[in-house]
């Protein structure tokens, strides 16, 4: 091999330029405003043999904790393998206090924030976990959808109730911890 081709110099700044372009539309996607991240109830589909889904409307730290604990177990089972199993939490009403940047302009501005939550959140979601945050209780609660987080797993549907029961009807099972 004598040298460097043009051909070769070529090449490599078109790939260059192409994993750029790459990385800059994820990072711009990473950051993009929850609106866009917004998911049609069509788009909702079971693609793995167990999907169940998790209905969170409670505010309650120790109870979302308990949601959590209980998810983690159910994915234990399947060697958290996200090709064996997906689990989809839907939140609306308080439900959404974890998935929030901050707490101030809210009804629950009040209520002490509770951090580990979202970083527990953020480990399932490396298992293939995804949120889905209600529209609706943004709307109806004057609540900014640029306050949500905007970890890659959390999207917004148009209305919780509503994806719930998208989900089941495509067979997702149902849970709900009480």
């Amino acid at each position: 091999m004598t040298g460097i081709d043009r051909r070769d110099v070529l090449t490599g700044l078109a790939v260059a330029s192409a994993l750029t372009a790459t990385a800059a539309k994820a990072q711009a996607q990473s950051n993009a405003p929850q609106q866009s991240r917004a998911l049609d109830l069509k788009a909702l589909k079971k693609d793995t043999d167990i999907a169940c889904v998790y209905h969170c409307d409670f505010g309650d730290a120790s109870r979302v904790g308990q949601m959590i604990t209980n998810i983690d177990n159910h994915l234990s089972v399947y060697d958290y393998d996200p090709f064996k199993a997906k689990i989809v939490v839907v939140a609306h009403g308080a439900g959404i206090k974890p998935f929030l940047d901050n707490l101030e302009g809210t009804p629950w501005a009040k209520d002490a924030p509770a951090p580990a939550l979202i970083e527990r959140f953020q480990g399932l979601s490396k298992m293939g976990v995804e949120v889905y945050l209600c529209q609706i209780t943004f709307k109806r609660n004057k609540i900014d959808t640029a306050k949500a987080r905007t970890d890659d797993f959390i999207k917004t549907v148009p209305s919780g109730v509503a994806a719930l029961a998208e989900l089941q009807a495509k067979g997702f099972g149902y849970i709900k911890v009480g």
